[in-house]
């Protein structure tokens, strides 16, 4: 569309649009409920992966010390623990701090626990390790246990030299099944979040690509007749997708207020009623999802009119 043309194109698509109210709202409510899903599902997904990394970042190893270690083999060993890559924090818990947390955890008969105890503090010291990135927790957790350093301090109940393998994989702790299985679904999780949201995308342009056509159908004649008198393609084109853009971007913002309602109103109420997750996401993740959905939306006003012109425009 030629720049000589667009004040001709937008003052046409507006006229069309008053004439056609009935159809151009069809059209624009097409566009908000799809555009609207699309944006609900991304922000959703969005959610669902903040709560996941929340999960994801509580996965830790737990290096269990022996009783007998010096301070100096601690010491060597944690050094050696904070210069490896992927190592984000390195925790070391004595024997009181592991007593104090395992009685926070029986706070309801931690003072039978106590008694029973006699004075003895059966558990041992540790080393938790925090990774930066916790898929690699079990590569983590075999580097450890492969450690020479490590099998000097490990926690050994029976010194004998043939329960050693025995003893360092019972001292190494990070819950392997359980961690295989949370890593599964949060890969399942996140690549079917990406192809929804392509189909729904797809689904989108089809929806709103077929009320286009009925909009641009119901006034073949008028193109016919443009035709006719001599009018270029790009001049019949001009108005019409013109008019789809308006549309598209019409819809894309009531989208936008349905969601930013939703985000200021519905968000607090679903966060009060399930306070032990975290459902907040930051503003400029709503802000690019909006944008997105603006973007997305004249992408699909463009090529929607464009597509359902051809057949009108075909010599």
């Amino acid at each position: 569309m030629a720049p000589s043309n667009f004040g001709y194109s937008l003052r046409e698509a507006g006229s069309h649009f008053v004439r056609n109210l009935g159809t151009s709202i069809g059209a624009v409510i097409t566009i908000f409920l799809s555009l609207f899903i699309i944006g609900l599902f991304i922000l959703g997904s969005a959610m669902v992966n903040s709560v996941i990394g929340t999960v994801e970042q509580q996965v830790t190893i737990n290096a269990f010390i022996s009783d007998e270690a010096t301070d100096e083999q601690i010491e060597a060993f944690r050094s050696k623990l904070e210069s490896w890559e992927n190592v984000k924090s390195v925790d070391f818990k004595t024997k009181d701090d592991a007593l104090e947390e395992y009685m926070g955890n029986i706070s309801n008969n931690a003072d039978a626990t106590l008694a029973a105890l006699d004075g003895e503090n059966p558990l041992p010291r540790s080393f938790t390790i925090e990774m930066n990135d916790p898929s690699e927790v079990q590569d983590m957790a075999e580097r450890i246990k492969a450690d020479e350093d490590f099998r000097e301090i490990v926690d050994d109940d029976n010194p004998d030299e043939d329960n050693v393998e025995a003893d360092v994989n019972a001292s190494v702790i990070y819950g392997q099944e359980e961690v295989g299985r949370l890593f599964q679904v949060t890969t399942y999780i996140r690549i079917g979040a990406v192809v929804l949201v392509g189909l729904l995308t797809f689904i989108a342009f089809i929806f709103i690509n077929n009320t286009i056509r009925l909009s641009i159908t119901a006034r073949r004649r008028e193109i016919g007749i443009m035709r006719l008198v001599g009018a270029s393609n790009s001049f019949i084109r001009g108005p019409f997708i013109t008019e789809g853009v308006i549309q598209a971007l019409l819809g894309s913002l009531l989208a936008i207020v349905v969601l930013e309602l939703i985000r200021n109103i519905g968000m607090p109420a679903l966060q009060h009623a399930i306070q032990f997750l975290s459902f907040d996401l930051s503003l400029r993740m709503y802000l690019v999802t909006y944008a997105a959905l603006v973007l997305v939306g004249i992408i699909i006003g463009l090529f929607g009119s464009a597509i359902a012109m051809r057949r009108y425009l075909k010599v």
